[in-house]
């Protein structure tokens, strides 16, 4: 039988309320060695909303699954569409006070790493290197066929070759980069093979029931047991590929610290939820620490 997902999560137990101070924030990074575990709520001040917070587009948008996206060419279909014409608004995306606040606090020497579950390219963006893509990034496409990799924008021509004409009007973009489109306006949209060996083409992510590869997943399980702390940026940690490495954190004695205005799954494994939005809380504890945070505006997402 088909599992569907995790796609919620409702608090079955009594949580500790969220914290206005980021003072214990400012002090794990004072201190350093701290890993950085990101989700989409850290995206939000990015234009690209989140799954689960106020607004979220799991309201409205249920995620596309790697089993209905091999099972169906129709579903395939309907997917490609709405991630074309998400595609031209998502990779205009240009990273925040966030994003960039993680970049200074990388180039101080605090940080020990960077994982990210978000697929926007953001982090990179805004300055961080090293960043491990858990979920992978829109920005590349995979053949399932014969494994190769090529660069979104090549894809993106070929779909506007292959669909002249198509310009509807989206009712909103979800953080997977797919837009919200009814079946009339996705239509007959043609979707193109690989240019390699003909076979079906899927964006280089994670999709909703599929599985982090191992090799990624025991790299990130490193960087837990190398850090000092971990500190949780814009996420609910309701699917397990991250709260796994809160749990193992918490597990091995090391602080978490989280940064979340809702309630997380991981809340009663930190020492802290710091219930303040991202971008002004990470630039204030830049400022207490002496850190500068440099404004590279001018950079744009995975497609600039």
């Amino acid at each position: 039988m088909r599992m569907r997902p995790t796609l919620s999560w409702t608090p079955t137990e009594d949580l500790p309320p969220g914290s206005t101070d980021p003072g214990p924030v400012a002090d794990a990074l004072g201190a350093g060695g701290v890993l950085v575990l990101s989700g989409a709520g850290l995206s939000t001040e990015s234009g690209i909303p989140d799954y689960r917070g106020e607004g979220g587009s799991l309201s409205r948008h249920t995620p596309m699954t790697y089993q209905d996206f091999t099972a169906s060419a129709r579903a395939r279909r309907r997917y490609w569409a709405r991630s074309h014409l998400g595609w031209r608004t998502f990779g205009r995306a240009l990273p925040n006070a966030g994003h960039r606040s993680v970049a200074a606090f990388g180039r101080h020497g605090l940080l020990s790493g960077v994982i990210t579950q978000n697929v926007d390219g953001l982090h990179q963006a805004g300055g961080s290197e090293g960043v491990v893509e858990l979920h992978g990034s829109l920005d590349r496409v995979v053949c399932l066929s014969c494994g190769a990799l090529s660069p979104r924008r090549d894809l993106a021509r070929r779909l506007e070759e292959a669909n002249p004409g198509f310009e509807p009007v989206a009712a909103g973009i979800n953080p997977d980069g797919d837009a919200d489109l009814t079946d009339e306006q996705v239509g007959d949209f043609r979707v193109v093979p690989c240019a390699v060996c003909g076979g079906v083409l899927k964006p280089d992510v994670v999709f909703f029931g599929e599985a982090v590869p191992p090799a990624r997943v025991e790299h990130c399980r490193e960087l837990v047991r190398g850090a000092a702390s971990l500190l949780v940026l814009g996420s609910s940690l309701t699917v397990m590929s991250g709260l796994r490495f809160v749990r193992q954190a918490a597990q091995a004695g090391k602080p978490v610290l989280i940064v979340n205005r809702d309630p997380t799954r991981g809340d009663r494994h930190a020492v802290t939820r710091v219930a303040l939005p991202l971008g002004a809380t990470l630039t204030a504890v830049a400022a207490h620490l002496g850190i500068p945070v440099e404004d590279r505006s001018g950079a744009g997402g995975p497609d600039a």
